[in-house]
């Protein structure tokens, strides 16, 4: 017996309970047959005014992130996609891999990652220079450096927009995003990285892509795009990128 709208895949999607981008931006991406289930982390601090603020933002969804996959896990999905970004990052590669594993042990299914899909996507467009924008605080930013730089990535800048609250990360608009990565935008940098998934940047790099003549990954975007193909889903997608319209 298969699900009448998820017949092709369900996905259980882990997402902080602050965060109220990401989940429509999935919806805005899916294809038939495909569903996408979420499990709410419980933040019940989310000030991240600060390097402090922001691992005890850490720390909460660290907290809280079993009883998530754990509720997920009761409607039966066939693989995990996180919807939250700056823990995929943390601690580099090792802190990736680890985190992995964490959300593999817990639930016995296979992971998507932002980071490991911003890395998969670099790879496929042959791009070793990248400039970065992200909505955390300095601590957050130098893991995202340190992830990228450890996979060989040459970071030319990271721009934070040291986003005081969980909540105010989604009240950041279209200008001030286009204006970080006209800046971002040095001749050297081969492509432009948008971390942080309430952060709503999939129609804006859809557009920067063609203005800007590179690509332009958006976190949800790419998180989206590894896990269709991770999970054999080969559908195009229009309106989110070069990446899911073209590969």
């Amino acid at each position: 017996m298969t699900d009448a709208l998820g017949w092709r895949r369900k996905f259980g999607v882990i997402a902080p309970s602050t965060n109220t981008i990401v989940e429509p931006d999935f919806y805005r991406m899916t294809v038939p047959g495909v569903t996408a289930h979420f499990s709410r982390i419980h933040i019940r601090d989310q000030n991240m005014d600060g390097d402090a603020g922001f691992e005890h933002l850490l720390a909460q969804i660290r907290e809280e992130i079993g009883a998530a996959c754990e509720r997920v896990l009761t409607c039966e999905p066939e693989a995990m996609v996180m919807g939250m970004s700056a823990e995929t990052f943390w601690g580099g590669v090792e802190g990736n891999r680890a985190f992995v594993k964490q959300i593999h042990d817990l639930t016995g299914l296979t992971v998507t990652t932002g980071a490991e899909a911003c890395e998969r996507a670099l790879r496929l467009y042959g791009a070793r220079r990248i400039a970065v924008v992200t909505p955390y605080q300095p601590i957050a930013d130098d893991n995202v450096r340190q992830f990228f730089t450890e996979l060989g990535f040459d970071v030319v800048a990271v721009k934070g927009l040291r986003c005081p609250t969980a909540v105010s990360i989604a009240h950041v608009d279209e200008r001030t995003l286009r204006e970080a990565l006209v800046e971002l935008n040095a001749p050297e940098v081969d492509a432009l990285v948008q971390c942080g998934t309430n952060l709503s940047m999939v129609g804006l790099a859809d557009e920067a892509e063609r203005w800007l003549g590179k690509p332009v990954l958006a976190i949800n975007a790419a998180t989206w795009w590894m896990a269709l193909r991770s999970n054999g889903i080969e559908d195009r997608v229009h309106g989110a990128g070069r990446l899911l319209r073209e590969h």
